[in-house]
């Protein structure tokens, strides 16, 4: 059974710092691009950043780039997204993914609620 368990969302005061970590198992991790998503209240999903299998390319939002990095650890079947310079417009519920191109599989976490506020 494949599970990704997202964790180290909370809430977090605006220029604040946040580092979401996913782990995943049940899968060959090292086959499977991995991203970020984030869903805010009434607003539909959207794409954060993005890895691929070997870390060697990464696309990032334009919202959230330089200031949010995503980065994997194949040894540990992690993917992390350190997240700086936070802003209330970052409040969001992240989802982690796992998605394997060359079958069309995709897997998702629960989620971890992120609030940036005063």
């Amino acid at each position: 059974q494949v599970q990704l368990a997202e964790s180290g969302g909370g809430l977090v005061q605006p220029g604040g710092s946040l580092r979401l970590s996913c782990v995943a198992s049940g899968l060959i991790f090292s086959s499977y691009h991995m991203s970020w998503y984030r869903q805010a209240p009434g607003k539909e999903r959207e794409l954060v950043a993005t890895i691929s299998t070997t870390g060697g390319s990464i696309d990032n939002a334009d919202s959230v780039k330089g200031r949010f990095t995503i980065t994997r650890d194949n040894t540990e079947n992690a993917v992390y997204l350190q997240m700086d310079s936070l802003n209330p417009e970052d409040t969001a519920v992240y989802y982690c993914s796992a998605n394997q191109h060359w079958s069309g599989t995709t897997y998702w976490g629960q989620g971890t609620q992120v609030t940036v506020s005063s």
